[in-house]
């Protein structure tokens, strides 16, 4: 493998099979590069197998540019999903689509910055025909830097909402960072939007193929959710109404790839800690969506929990939502609001005080405590909350006092 004067690079191997950059997914023939910290696990990258090892003086260039090598030599079409709501449950939900009649590759998990995106780039294979990816950003410029890099053929943008406002300061700062997306698509590309977003409508460039989605009609039945698209009822596995819009944008960009929707269920398997739900003992059930959250995100969970109740006791335990700047007490008094059909609200963080819960606590370590003696057999948990507060550790907690 030749260097990429980028850094010290060790090893001799003409060809590497995969690149990481955690030292523990390490396996023979993968080129280990070492970010945040990782200069103190070659030694534990070399012992796995890597084929050779790159200490880069800069690692999101250095990712960047081997993200960008792989693209370059693939004739795959790369989807480019971003939106401040909903682009992982797109990007789960097309792959799905698109996997039983194209070779495709998918961002994993939240495979969706400076780091994840390239390392998604580097598990393009020569059979590859379609790689959806996920572009996130916290700025203006990051979605255009990625692009850059993906340099995709199609672009999927989910939704505009009050999410990272703290940095980005308005909605219509929002979208037009979004819509950078929609710049580094070549001309008549397909550009799948969202049917009601005026705050985006005038970041879309001239030029592009525009397709527009919007909520459609969908039932929750026994056997997943039916969505009506254009004339058609498609079935999904998952028991999620809210997800139905994600679905009508998968099922969009699916249609512009010349991917017809299945007459069977379609079965996603959602991302880590994204609306994963789980049977209890005594009838419970758990709603892991503890990943992250926002005004829009809360409002859909919080109902989705009140439809799966089924007559159960309802118990949210809420994070604060992070980001949301100023205005941040109003957006949780807001959430309270939709929260008082929910019999027990657990709120956790400082801002989560604004939802009025019925208890408090200031941490999830703390949260976990109160948690396993607020809830008993037979009930409906929401588990969400924004990144920075981790209520994984509560749906762990729960999950385990039941084992």
């Amino acid at each position: 493998m030749r260097a990429l004067s980028l850094g010290a690079l060790e090893g001799e191997a003409d060809v590497v099979t995969g690149v990481r950059v955690d030292s523990r997914l390490v396996e023979a023939g993968d080129l280990f590069v070492a970010v945040s910290g990782g200069e103190a696990f070659l030694d534990d990258a070399r012992a796995r197998g890597a084929a050779a090892t790159l200490v880069p003086d800069d690692p999101h260039a250095a990712l960047a540019a081997l993200g960008s090598a792989v693209r370059a030599r693939s004739d795959a079409r790369v989807v480019a999903i971003t939106g401040s709501v909903g682009k992982t449950s797109t990007k789960d939900i097309l792959a799905a689509l698109l996997r039983p009649q194209r070779r495709t590759v998918s961002a994993p998990q939240g495979f969706n910055n400076e780091i994840g995106l390239p390392l998604t780039l580097c598990l393009i294979e020569p059979e590859t025909e379609v790689v959806v990816a996920e572009m996130a950003m916290r700025g203006p410029g990051q979605i255009r830097e990625l692009g850059r890099i993906a340099r995709p053929d199609l672009g999927v943008i989910t939704s505009i909402a009050p999410v990272h406002l703290e940095q980005m300061g308005s909605l219509e700062n929002i979208a037009r960072a979004k819509a950078e997306l929609l710049d580094e698509l070549p001309a008549g590309a397909v550009a799948v939007l969202p049917k009601n977003a005026p705050e985006l409508e005038p970041f879309v460039p001239d030029g592009l193929d525009v397709r527009r989605f919007e909520e459609p009609e969908a039932e929750v039945r026994e056997d997943g959710t039916h969505v009506r698209w254009r004339g058609r009822e498609i079935v999904f596995g998952f028991a999620a109404r809210h997800q139905a819009t994600n679905a009508a944008a998968a099922l969009t960009a699916a249609d512009a790839l010349g991917v017809e929707p299945p007459s069977e269920p379609v079965e996603v398997e959602f991302s880590l800690w994204r609306s994963q739900e789980t049977a209890l003992p005594g009838g419970g059930l758990l709603i892991n969506d503890a990943w992250n959250a926002n005004p829009v995100a809360m409002r859909a969970a919080l109902g989705h929990l009140l439809d799966r109740a089924n007559s159960r006791r309802t118990v949210a335990i809420l994070g604060e939502m992070a980001e949301l700047g100023p205005e941040g007490s109003r957006y949780h008094e807001e959430i309270g609001w939709e929260a008082q059909d929910v019999d027990v609200v657990l709120g956790v963080g400082e801002l989560a005080r604004h939802y009025g819960p019925d208890v408090w606590a200031a941490t999830a370590g703390d949260a976990v405590e109160i948690a396993l003696g607020l809830v008993a057999p037979g009930d409906a948990i929401l588990v969400k909350g924004s990144r920075s507060v981790g209520l994984e550790v509560v749906a762990d907690a729960l999950l385990e006092a039941t084992r």
